[in-house]
């Protein structure tokens, strides 16, 4: 008798994305078991097109790109997956691609598995994405050794490895906080090329304005400077002789 298969939930996060939504919702493979889409603050009919499909709808009023997927984390808490998967909402990310992601982490061969996104046609990601993804994956190989390709939003981990990484960010710097603690972790972590798309509808929050891109990128550099700062400290932690107390400097 065969096992039954992983329990896997997808968090999709959401802005105003009704538009895009049906295409998204109709190309969940059948790998995964629950689907979460967190209507983060929309004011159009997001939460109804999602909910029409059949996923389940969490509402996080409050923007915010790690607001929302620790919300959606949040309703699987009392029965949590085996696994949990995350894409955007807007149809860029090409769904085909994750059951390649899930496989090595659901036969225990990976523990965190990202996709690293090749475009199809240049527009599909601006200059400034490319140049701050290049920026923070140099600064993560600069401090941690690991060379990362993307800060792409396709991912699968598993749910107890989650749990460990204690994710906090709330804002754009989600996706570069799970990378840099996955690696602090130890996790085992592979990147695979998945095709990548313009969205399919609707505006861009983020990378195609510049404030926001400025934003993400700011934040991006701060929660990289905080893990640095966060390491040092938990070193000297280790290095000190048993019994000896750090003293808080003033504030």
């Amino acid at each position: 008798m065969s096992p039954a298969p992983p329990d896997i939930a997808l968090i999709i996060p959401a802005r105003n994305e009704e538009l895009s939504l049906p295409g998204v919702l109709g190309n969940v493979p059948p790998e995964i078991t629950r689907v979460v889409v967190v209507d983060n603050g929309s004011t159009d009919g997001t939460a109804q097109v999602a909910a029409l499909w059949g996923a389940q709808v969490v509402g996080e009023p409050v923007p915010g790109y790690g607001r929302a997927c620790l919300a959606g984390l949040a309703s699987l808490g009392r029965n949590p997956p085996a696994i949990v998967a995350f894409v955007d909402g807007d149809g860029s990310d090409d769904l085909a691609s994750l059951p390649g992601l899930i496989a090595p982490v659901a036969a225990g061969e990976r523990d965190f598995m990202l996709g690293r996104r090749v475009p199809v046609e240049r527009a599909a990601l601006s200059f400034q994405q490319r140049f701050g993804h290049w920026l923070a994956t140099g600064l993560i190989r600069l401090f941690w050794r690991h060379r990362y390709r993307d800060l792409g939003p396709m991912r699968v981990i598993r749910w107890t490895d989650l749990e460990r990484l204690a994710m906090a960010d709330r804002a754009f710097g989600w996706t570069v906080e799970m990378q840099v603690r996955a690696v602090k972790q130890g996790l085992r972590i592979e990147e695979r090329d998945v095709p990548y798309h313009r969205r399919s509808a609707g505006t861009s929050k983020i990378s195609r304005t510049i404030g926001g891109t400025v934003k993400a990128g700011n934040t991006i550099l701060w929660v990289i400077g905080r893990e640095v700062v966060q390491g040092l400290r938990q070193k000297q932690r280790r290095e000190l002789p048993s019994g000896t107390a750090i003293v808080a400097g003033p504030h």
